[in-house]
């Protein structure tokens, strides 16, 4: 199809195609939609990108290109819409081709020389797209696993269209090497760490990765384990779960997502039951695990592991922020010795002090009974080697109530 003759497709198009997106937004619409329905949005798709591909190849303007793009768009709304919910559609669509025909045109857009704000709708609504079709869909899944890597996954990493998409995320995550996994951690982290120099529109679809991210700490936490043998510190599986704790760190220091990962189920045990067997596993044998003073060599300091316990009660103080339910959870499960027995400096473990007193503050902050079972701990000599006061911390009685404060500051 020539370049003018796309121009007047789209303008006579684009009406017909907005009213079907909207149509498609309702279940029982998408439930009972046509295949001559999709076989159309197809036909306009397929025939957009001949004329990006004749336009590209032949250095000419493509004629009436913001509305070609707007129609784009548009299709891929209603392919996107027709998929929520509905594996009926994310079959059909897969079986009319509609996912290499979608990465071959998500590649040529990501081409076109247009103002970024043209593409920017239309390729947002083609990876939602992708998204959508293979959300849990295992067969769609490794449908567009090998029509998109590795070339279109490089690609949106390098130019950050990735992230936006949480379900394309999701999807490539679960066909993603172990190595692979560490590299897009390793990109969120970066991101996260960047809330001040990103707008908060991103910094919000960042945090839509909270749950998820949440969700694979949890199945595959004690793969962290693995660091306790020597030979296995290049292990991979056990560097995913370093860098996903990471990423949690981060966004639980965020107060845009901290409610929602406060409230998630099995995340705050996690991390507790973590901090114990990395504890033990530190007890039982010299490794990483095991709290030093002294560095012997270089490769202690750039192990992977070092670190993961401090990050541990990072997270665990994060998750207990003026929220008394995991207050108390972390005292059902028998968390607060444990944080307190980990208080003391630790070469392999930087900053472990601070965050156990960050940890301690929150679980102790209107709890009188995580205050007294810190009293009763001290008082028992149970708190190994007087662990408040090598934070810096005491308890003081008051009108007959515990008060946590900096033992520096206690009057003469």
């Amino acid at each position: 199809m020539a370049a003018a003759g796309a121009g007047s497709l789209c303008s006579a198009r684009l009406e017909s195609v907005r009213a079907l997106s909207g149509l498609l937004r309702e279940a029982r619409r998408r439930e009972v939609a046509e295949e001559s329905v999709f076989r159309d949005l197809l036909e306009i798709l397929t025939s957009a990108s001949r004329a990006i591909e004749q336009s590209c190849k032949d250095s000419c303007v493509l004629a009436d290109v913001d509305t070609c793009l707007l129609l784009i768009a548009e299709c891929f709304r209603c392919l996107r819409n027709a998929c929520v919910q509905c594996a009926r559609n994310q079959h059909l669509l897969r079986n009319l081709g509609l996912i290499s025909t979608s990465v071959h045109l998500v590649k040529l857009l990501h081409g076109m020389q247009v103002k970024e704000e043209l593409l920017l709708p239309a390729l947002r609504c083609s990876l939602q797209f992708l998204g959508n079709i293979a959300a849990g869909n295992g067969d769609s899944q490794n449908s567009l696993w090998k029509c998109a890597f590795p070339d279109l996954f490089l690609l949106l990493i390098v130019t950050d269209h990735l992230l936006p998409c949480p379900e394309l995320v999701e999807a490539l995550y679960a066909k993603l090497s172990d190595q692979e996994r560490v590299t897009l951690l390793e990109l969120m982290l970066a991101k996260v760490g960047e809330k001040s120099c990103v707008g908060s529109e991103e910094l919000e679809v960042l945090e839509s990765h909270a749950a998820f991210l949440a969700g694979c700490f949890q199945e595959q936490c004690g793969a962290v384990l693995g660091f306790a043998a020597a030979a296995q510190a290049q292990d991979q599986e056990a560097l995913v779960t370093v860098r996903l704790l990471d990423v949690l760190c981060e966004l639980t220091s965020s107060s845009g997502q901290l409610d929602r990962l406060q409230a998630l189920p099995g995340l705050l045990e996690a991390a507790v039951d973590t901090l114990r067997l990395t504890h033990l596993a530190g007890k039982q044998a010299v490794n990483v695990f095991t709290a030093t003073h002294a560095v012997t060599g270089q490769e202690e300091v750039s192990h992977p592991a070092v670190g993961f316990k401090s990050h541990l009660i990072r997270l665990i103080g994060n998750l207990c922020y003026k929220n008394k339910e995991n207050q108390d959870k972390v005292y059902e499960l028998d968390g607060i010795p444990l944080i307190l027995d980990n208080c003391s400096i630790d070469d392999n473990n930087p900053f472990v002090n601070q965050w156990a007193v960050f940890a301690i503050r929150n679980l102790t902050e209107q709890n009188e009974r995580n205050q007294e079972l810190i009293a009763g701990l001290e008082e028992q000599g149970l708190a190994e080697g007087s662990a408040l006061g090598t934070m810096g911390l005491e308890m003081d009685r008051r009108e007959g109530r515990l008060i946590l404060r900096s033992a520096r500051k206690k009057p003469s």
